[in-house]
């Protein structure tokens, strides 16, 4: 089954999902700059989002620029992480409009992790499906910051309630280990062409 029907789906729906999170942000009705300071909250964990789902669009794009086709199997993982990052607009919101609250935030955090045990069931499914000699095998090896980041986020989960911004500080640092683009697969591929 070719592959191009997936990511343009998966690339429509990431695009709804920021337009969602963006949507979502409330404008003042004062001109002043000052009126913005209610809105930091939530406009910070909008940046923050936007980020995370930028990074998740990126890595899934490399991720299927080193498959071939797709099957069954894989069409449904994707769904799956689908799924979970069409919640992080309502973890967003509700994390922004509250503040930082103890539970929003963890529910936050809930989001991301299952998104990235999402994103690693669907490396793997396109794993067992390619072969242990695949581009994507090959290039994401034992995949530590693969496994690490999940880790990190179920730290975040319970810290939400007793220290809320170290919750978010987590999320902050998954995102800046992510955020410098991973050029593994990038290098195979470009090795095999």
């Amino acid at each position: 089954m070719s592959k191009g029907r997936l990511e343009a789906f998966s690339d429509g729906m990431i695009a709804i999902f920021i337009t969602i999170m963006v949507l979502e942000l409330k404008v003042p009705h004062e001109v002043e700059l000052a009126a913005l300071a209610p809105l930091l909250p939530a406009l910070l964990t909008y940046v923050l989002s936007f980020i995370h789902l930028a990074i998740f669009w990126n890595n899934h794009h490399h991720m299927f620029h080193a498959a071939n086709h797709v099957t069954g199997r894989i069409l449904w993982a994707n769904m799956h992480l689908l799924f979970w990052l069409s919640l992080l607009p309502f973890a967003t919101g509700w994390m922004g409009e509250n503040q930082l609250a103890g539970t929003p935030t963890a529910a936050y955090g809930a989001v991301l992790f299952m998104a990235g045990i999402a994103y690693y069931i669907l490396e793997r499914a396109i794993i067992a499906h390619h072969g242990a000699g695949s581009l994507l095998a090959i290039a994401v090896g034992s995949d530590r910051k693969g496994k690490f980041s999940p880790v990190l986020y179920l730290v975040a989960i319970p810290l939400s309630f007793a220290i809320p911004w170290m919750a978010v500080a987590i999320y902050v640092l998954v995102a800046l280990l992510w955020f410098i683009p991973d050029r593994r697969i990038e290098r195979v591929v470009a090795q095999t062409r």
